[in-house]
Parts: C-alpha cells; structure tokens; sequence
C-alpha cells in the first residue's frame, strides 16, 4: 500500500503524519509541481493533496489509484467526475477551520474598523510622547455596536461569524448564494439590499457559477462609502481589480482580503499598488490554518484513509 503526499509543505509539521507513515510506504513531498504530479502517484494507492490539481491525464498514469484525500474542503483541484468513472474515492475534511476563520475574519474587521495599525505606530514613533496629551482622537474610530454586518454565505463559518458579531450587538443579515434563505435566525436580504445597508460585509462562500466575481465595480458602488468589506470564502468572488480601484477613489472605506485570484499575488497586482494603501489589509490565505484547525485536519485525514483501508 502506497501512500503519496503531494504537498505537505502546505500543512506543516503534524503527528497524523506519524500515523498515516504507519499505515504502509509512505511518501511526503513537500510540494509538487504540475509537469512532477503524474510521476509520483504512478504507483500510488492513495493520493493525499491539498491544492495540487489531479485531472484526467494525472489521474490515468496512476492505475493503482483508490482514494485521493484533500487536505482541504474545496475539491475544486480534483476531477471529480473522471475520478468516479474510474472508482476512485475522493474524500475532503468539512468544518474543521470554523473557529480559525472566524477569528481571521474579526482580526481584519477589528484592524480596519480600529485603525490598530495607526495607534501602534502613534505610540512607538515617539509622536505620542511628543503631543504631550495623554490620549489621541486626531484619528477618530467607531464601535460595531449598533451597525449591521451583512453576511454572504450563512454556512457553518457564516453562522459563527453572525453569532460573534451578535456578542458585540451587531446586527446580523445575509445574502444566501445558493437561492435558498435556509436560516431563520437572522433577516435574508437580497444581495443589492445587503450592500446597500451593511457596515460590514463579510463574505463565507463557495467560488462557484454564481458566485465568481459577485462583487464587482458595480456592486462596490452599492455599499456605503463607509462601509468595509472582508473577504475569506474564495478568490474570484470579488473583482480584485475594481476593488483597488474602488478604494483608491473613496467607494468604501476599506477591505481585508484573505484569498485571491492568484496565489500568491503576482508581483504587479493591482491590489500592491494602491495610493491608499492603509485602506487594506491582506493576509496570504492563512484563515485556514491556526495550529488547532491544522492539527484536527490532519487527525481526520488520517481518519479518511483508516476508514478506506478498515483499521
């Protein structure tokens, strides 16, 4: 039994490493490369991946294949549907980065509607010290209590980040992307109404047909010119480039953005070149990957390939 990691570099140092090295000859590369993949499954039983592609041609020159495990709970990189023809299992890990990408999302909420960058520099650069005045409002700020924050995707990472945002009294409406207003807890919007009346909006959603580039030049001009925007579900939902323009002219104030189009950025993205550049914060697609929700990923990819070998 032959077990092939593609891209381990992607998770880290675990102890289910440990324990799926036990379960037969086990192979961990640190990353793979398009034109390496075919190669090294050619005679692999299980494929483990995170986000390295296995399409029809990758998946014909390994004959011995029987289960590919993802890392992750986007399957996007596999063939889904070649993979079935062949009686290959695929098997993801659902729901278990809830708390890290909530917590994610709230340190971008919290850093823009703060301005926590500012204050830090303030008191380190001496400039505190020289005003003389044991506070500062030059650089005034506001609490979320009391403003909406408008959710688009209410899964499970949109449902938790909807009852953190009630702990601070926010109100809570969302935008469902699949058509169906499946919860009752909170008010469904239409996606116009959403953006129009949110201070906050967050997104939590699949990149899909209707969901790619849902957010674009027009949309931005919906939203308040006050209001931020946060993105952690997917790259391609928000129209990058009509994002850094909509910042630079003053559409909206702000938005964090933890996924892209394009990971990582190129070097000429339009994203690294804004003239106001403190109306943005990016994180390089690390919502994901506290060491807690790491550690439980791993633990039930080890499960996945248990489970398909009957240990």
């Amino acid at each position: 039994m032959k077990i092939v990691f593609l891209d381990s570099d992607t998770v880290g140092c675990s102890p289910a490493l440990d324990k799926i090295g036990a379960l037969g000859e086990f192979v961990s590369y640190p990353r793979t490369a398009a034109a390496e993949t075919a190669s090294r499954i050619a005679d692999a039983d299980i494929a483990i991946t995170n986000k390295v592609v296995l399409d029809r041609t990758v998946i014909d020159a390994a004959p011995r294949l029987r289960l590919i495990c993802v890392t992750a709970t986007g399957v996007n990189n596999v063939d889904m549907d070649y993979a079935a023809k062949r009686g290959i299992l695929v098997r993801n890990v659902a729901d278990y980065s809830t708390e890290s990408v909530t917590q994610i999302t709230f340190m971008h909420i919290f850093s823009l509607m703060c301005h926590a960058d500012y204050w830090d520099s303030f008191a380190k650069s001496g400039a505190w010290t020289a005003s003389g005045l044991f506070t500062d409002i030059s650089h005034t700020w506001g609490q979320l209590c009391g403003r909406r924050i408008g959710i688009i995707g209410m899964g499970k990472i949109g449902r938790r980040v909807a009852q953190v945002a009630t702990a601070f009294s926010m109100q809570v409406a969302y935008y469902s992307t699949s058509g169906t207003n499946h919860c009752t807890d909170y008010p469904a919007l239409t996606l116009d109404e959403l953006l129009a009346t949110s201070d906050v909006v967050s997104i939590h959603a699949p990149l899909n047909g209707r969901t790619r580039n849902l957010i674009d030049a027009a949309k931005l001009r919906l939203m308040k010119p006050s209001a931020i925007l946060v993105n952690v579900g997917r790259g391609g939902i928000v129209d990058e480039a009509s994002l850094a323009a909509a910042l630079d002219e003053g559409v909206i104030a702000g938005a964090a953005l933890d996924v892209f189009c394009t990971e990582p950025l190129p070097e000429k993205h339009p994203l690294l070149a804004l003239t106001h550049p403190e109306r943005l914060r990016l994180s390089p697609h690390i919502a994901w990957t506290s060491n807690e929700a790491r550690a439980l990923l791993m633990e039930r990819t080890l499960e996945n390939i248990r489970l398909f070998l009957g240990k």
